[in-house]
């Protein structure tokens, strides 16, 4: 086999090759273990010494040739794939940037925000209280003694010892703040509920609610009636009409159900609320013959469904955008 004929041929392909990979099998073609050159130089023992020293001689100079042009070409080649990675990469500066997503409120979040906004206008505090609760700020501290008909109103969600539970209302932070804080008060309490039933359009095992508590030395229903009558007006952003019917909270004495109508529409049932029973500002540790004052509770899911007309409560959990981009 000539050296000068490898060379040649090696440094026709060298020219010709095109990528990185192709001139890798060039060089295992001559200069591997196994290539041309390896050849030449195992049939050099069948030759005579003087042929031998001849060969191996120009052998070694075609090896070194060769190795220098793959040399050069890869570098070429390197730069080449550089080049074009570079003009792939490039970034024209003058071009406007991709508008970024704005994301959603969820109706929920909007709901709440706008409530707390009212309130606040009228002097009322935000405040907030546990989700896991004891049977004495649930039940006890509310009137609603042990085996009391009035539990069955509550299918709750006890923990693993049955002395902690998930709060069915949030009531039981009315008896906290009054338990910490002098009258005169005045609060909402917004916060997730839960209870252990069945869940339809209506109705799911978790919820959101909006407690409020007014204290002072002469509240009556009337003032309730006003305030509540304010903030649905302005949550609404139209003219409503109230109707107190009468009902029965272990919690308040007496007790009504709050009836909404939206420009001589049908009346819808909003809340429950009443005047804040003696036993519960005792359990507070606050004397009933001071004080007086009303509570009330309503659903802030409800509010939300009969706002943006949403006719099932379990959209509100279900996380689908589809829902939530209309809001």
């Amino acid at each position: 086999m000539n050296p000068k004929a490898i060379k040649i041929e090696a440094q026709k392909e060298i020219k010709r090759v095109k990528n990185l990979k192709n001139l890798d099998k060039i060089f295992k073609k001559y200069l591997g273990k196994k290539g041309k050159i390896a050849q030449v130089f195992n049939s050099l023992k069948k030759l005579s010494e003087k042929e031998r020293k001849k060969i191996g001689k120009e052998t070694n100079l075609v090896k070194v040739e060769i190795d220098k042009m793959i040399k050069k070409k890869s570098k070429e080649l390197k730069e080449k794939e550089r080049k074009i990675q570079i003009k792939k990469e490039r970034i024209d500066i003058t071009r406007p940037g991709k508008k970024i997503g704005v994301g959603h409120l969820h109706p929920l979040t909007l709901v709440q925000r706008e409530i707390f906004e009212i309130f606040q206008s009228m002097g009322f505090s935000v405040i907030q209280g546990p989700e896991v609760e004891t049977e004495w700020y649930n039940f006890d501290a509310l009137n609603i003694p042990k085996d009391h008909p009035a539990r069955d109103m509550w299918d709750t969600f006890w923990l693993k010892n049955n002395k902690l539970l998930l709060r069915t209302h949030t009531s039981p932070v009315q008896i906290r703040y009054m338990e910490k804080h002098n009258p005169p008060l005045r609060i909402i309490v917004p916060g997730k509920c839960f209870r252990h039933e069945a869940t339809d359009a209506s109705h799911d095992i978790q919820f959101y609610q909006l407690e409020g508590l007014m204290i002072d030395k002469n509240i009556s229903a009337a003032n309730f009636k006003a305030i509540i009558e304010e903030f649905l007006k302005r949550f609404f952003k139209t003219k409503v009409e109230i109707q107190l019917r009468p009902s029965y909270f272990p919690f308040t004495e007496p007790s009504f159900e709050i009836d909404v109508r939206k420009e001589k529409g049908k009346w819808v049932e909003m809340m429950g609320a009443g005047m804040v029973h003696p036993n519960v500002f005792k359990a507070a540790g606050l004397n009933p013959k001071e004080w007086q004052g009303f509570a009330f509770g309503v659903g802030l899911d409800r509010l939300a469904m009969v706002k943006y007309k949403i006719g099932d409560i379990r959209l509100f959990y279900q996380g689908d955008l589809r829902f939530l981009k209309q809001f």
